[in-house]
This record gives structure tokens, C-alpha cells and sequence, in this order.
């Protein structure tokens, strides 16, 4: 059954792919943005809407009865280093985003179907000794507490009857944006390798099965609650990097020392030391069909 569905930071890789998934069957998109009018080449049949990141002013009155929210708005977390008043930015752009959706819930006379809130697995913090799970606990270090505070900002939907669920991403791989073209770069000109250790866990997901899992939760009524969207068969950084290499036909044998990347990104060299081995349990139980379950074809595909 075809839905309407609002996108809060619709714009970014994530939500510009999400939006021709959702399109492509069925669905009726709208993207809210900041700036309507910068928002260019998205899928046909997408939709723009304007709104402030903070209230819930001009865009409340899209809500209909049976329709779906998936709020991804908030500020990058690997975009510069994290001075005080960048991990301000970053934790408040996700808690206003939040208010804005439970607002517009709020007020709405006819309240959605669903809420699908963003998140990411680093709530489980820098620990790659175990399998994480859906209930595992969150980590204390400063990724894992926006997190968790970002999961809280629309958690009190459930109590006015809306379905409630939170999508705990991991490194997402795809050819028009995010690390993977980054990571790749080193690799094309022969100095690529492993960072620090090599050893820690890379939870990582097609972009295809990123959007592709996103769409499930939201038509499948009976999925509540958090689901880590990684793919089922987690890699180390060691593995990427040589797995990277084999799709490039080059060398990975050029690490990152650690010092050296704690140098350059300060605490937010803790994105690429540290990582969790989240497994994909809850989404795996509820049915959902990987496109790419193992690293290599994927790689591939959009290498």
C-alpha cells in the first residue's frame, strides 16, 4: 500500500537514495529542506518542501493519516573536527530535528502511520570484542550519547499511538558520496592500506540495502523499535582495505598509523580506530532480504 512519506534531511546521500526507492514503488515523497531552491537532480516525482530544521511551521499540514516519517535530519558527524562547538552543532541539530517531528505529530489531526528515526551503531560505542545487538547497552563516549539522545528526541511517539522505529546505520558504502570514494582515493594512486590496527569491526551497508531496509521497516506494520542496518557479515578494517585494493586492482599495504590519524582528526579519529561488530538480527528475524550480504560483491558493484 502506497504511503506518503515526509524526509527530514532528504538531501543528504542517504535520503536522495531513499527517496527514489520509496518513489520506484509507489510512494509519494516529499523532502523537507532548509533551503528548497539548492535541492537539485532529485528523482522525478519527489517533491520539496521548506522548513526551519526546528518547528514543525509550514510543513505539519503534510501530515495525513497512514503516512510515514524518517527523520535523518541532523549536522555531519565526520565533516570537520570535533571542537567543542562542532559537537554542540552536532548534537543539537539532531534534537531540534526531533522536537520538530514530535511537534508536528503533535499538532496533526491525523496522526502517521510510522516514525522512522535515525540513529547510528556507534550508540554501542568503540568496542569491537562482541557481537552487538539490538539490546545490547549504549556506550558512553560522546558518538554513543547523541545517539542515544537522538533515539530519545521522537521516542515519545509511541505513547500517542504511532509506530516507533529507529534505524542504528553503519558505514555506508556507495559510489556518489560518503567515505567509500574517500577511502578509494589512496587506493587508485597506490598508497592505500589499512588504518591504525586494521583490526577493528566496519559495520558496514550497501547503499542499496540501506534504503532498501528502510523501506521494509516502513511498510512492514509489524517492525517496531531499533534495528542495526549493517550488513550480516561484518568486516575489519584490515579486510575492507584489502578487499578494497583486490576491487581496484592495487596494493593495500600502506597503513594509517594510528598516532598519525588521532593527529589529524582528534576525537573524531574514534570514527575510523574504533568499531563495533553489529549484527543485523532484529532486521534478519523480521524477514528483510539483504541485495549485498558479503563485502566483496559489493564492492564491486559500485567500485
Amino acid at each position: 500500500m502506497s504511503k506518503r512519506v515526509l524526509i527530514t534531511g532528504g538531501s543528504g546521500l542517504i535520503g536522495r537514495a531513499l527517496a527514489k526507492e520509496l518513489g520506484d514503488h509507489g510512494h509519494q515523497v516529499m523532502i523537507l529542506s532548509r533551503n528548497p531552491a539548492k535541492v537539485v537532480g532529485l528523482p522525478a516525482g519527489v517533491g520539496v518542501e521548506k522548513w526551519d530544521g526546528r518547528t514543525a511551521e509550514g510543513w505539519g499540514e503534510l501530515i495525513e493519516s497512514g503516512c510515514a516519517i524518517v527523520n535523518l535530519a541532523g549536522a555531519g558527524i565526520a565533516d570537520q573536527r570535533w571542537t567543542e562547538s562542532r559537537k554542540r552543532v552536532i548534537l543539537d541539530s539532531r534534537l531540534l530535528a526531533g522536537q520538530a517531528v514530535m511537534d508536528a505529530v503533535r499538532q496533526a489531526k491525523s496522526k502517521p502511520e510510522v516514525i522512522v528515526q535515525a540513529s547510528a551503531t556507534g550508540y554501542y560505542g568503540p568496542d569491537g570484542s562482541f557481537d552487538k545487538y539490538e539490546a545490547s547497552p549504549p556506550g558512553t563516549d560522546f558518538l554513543s550519547q547523541v545517539c542515544v539522545k537522538w533515539e530519545e528526541s521522537t521516542a515519545a511517539v509511541e505513547a500517542l499511538g504511532v509506530r516507533w522505529v529507529v534505524a542504528r546505520t553503519g558505514f555506508v558504502l556507495s559510489s556518489k558520496g560518503g567515505a567509500l570514494p574517500r577511502l578509494a582515493m589512496p587506493f587508485r594512486f597506490f598508497v592505500g592500506g589499512p588504518v591504525g590496527s586494521g583490526r577493528q569491526w566496519v559495520p558496514w551497508i550497501h547503499i542499496a540495502d540501506e534504503v532498501g531496509a528502510i523501506r521494509f521497516l516502513i511498510e512492514n506494520s509489524d517492525t517496531s523499535g531499533a534495528y542495526n542496518l549493517a550488513a550480516p557479515t561484518p568486516a575489519t578494517n584490515r579486510t575492507l582495505s584489502r578487499e578494497l585494493g583486490s576491487t581496484l586492482k592495487r596494493p593495500a599495504l600502506m597503513p594509517a598509523p594510528a598516532p598519525m590519524i588521532r593527529l589529524m582528526f582528534g576525537e573524531m579519529s574514534s570514527v575510523l580506530l574504533a568499531g563495533q561488530r553489529a549484527v543485523p538480527s532484529r532486521l534478519l528475524a523480521a524477514g528483510y532480504k539483504f541485495r549485498f550480504p558479503e563485502l566483496r560483491p559489493a564492492l564491486r558493484d559500485l567500485l
